[in-house]
């Protein structure tokens, strides 16, 4: 299973506090569904906020094909603004 890594405040928002969670997934877009299932409104804020994904360290920036493997860990990070 994919090892998802939360941010204090969507935990706090959606999981009760759990910032880590294991999920059976083949690509984002399956975790973010899973995500979804399990959290009412997580996978939405996710999409919605337009939030980078690491993915085994590596960020990607439109990250929703990216595949995920069994051991992977996934990171979503809040999308950082520039100027």
């Amino acid at each position: 299973m994919a090892h998802v890594v939360l941010t204090t405040d969507l935990s706090r928002q959606f999981t009760g506090g759990e910032t880590r969670l294991d999920v059976e997934a083949g690509s984002i877009r399956h975790v973010v569904r899973e995500l979804e299932r399990r959290y009412p409104g997580l996978g939405s804020m996710i999409e919605q906020a337009g939030m980078m994904v690491a993915i085994d360290g590596e960020i990607f920036h439109d990250p929703f094909l990216e595949q995920v493997k069994e051991d992977s860990e996934v990171c979503f990070l809040p999308a950082l603004g520039g100027g």
